[in-house]
């Protein structure tokens, strides 16, 4: 029998991996098996974060909303507004609220006004 030459296909996943995996430090790097779990550890992380990346920005873009709000009227909240909002049927995201909050706080004043009455 001829003998078989082999590894293209194995070589060509291992370097798939590298390509990966080419800015991770030291042996992360370098050896095929720390590649391999670093890359699962790594895909894992991202999915997760990117569900936690919506929730930071939700929780930034309320904090923002509601320190404006507090800063011109006492007594009146963040939760308070959101509901007069939806009373109102005024749709807007938090994060158009929060972008308003902090390039024009006059028009927060405004739509704020405008709900109350």
């Amino acid at each position: 029998m001829t003998r078989v030459r082999r590894g293209y296909t194995a070589r060509r996943r291992r370097t798939k991996i590298r390509l990966f995996a080419s800015t991770f430090i030291g042996a992360h790097s370098r050896l095929t098996r720390t590649i391999t779990q670093q890359k699962m550890r790594a895909l894992v992380s991202s999915h997760r974060d990117r569900g936690k990346q919506k929730r930071d920005f939700r929780r930034l873009w309320i904090t923002r909303i509601n320190a404006v709000i507090r800063e011109n009227m006492v007594f009146y909240s963040y939760s308070r507004f959101i509901h007069n909002l939806y009373k109102k049927q005024l749709i807007l995201n938090r994060k158009i609220l929060a972008q308003i909050a902090i390039s024009n706080k006059n028009c927060l004043y405004m739509i704020s006004n405008k709900i109350i009455k």
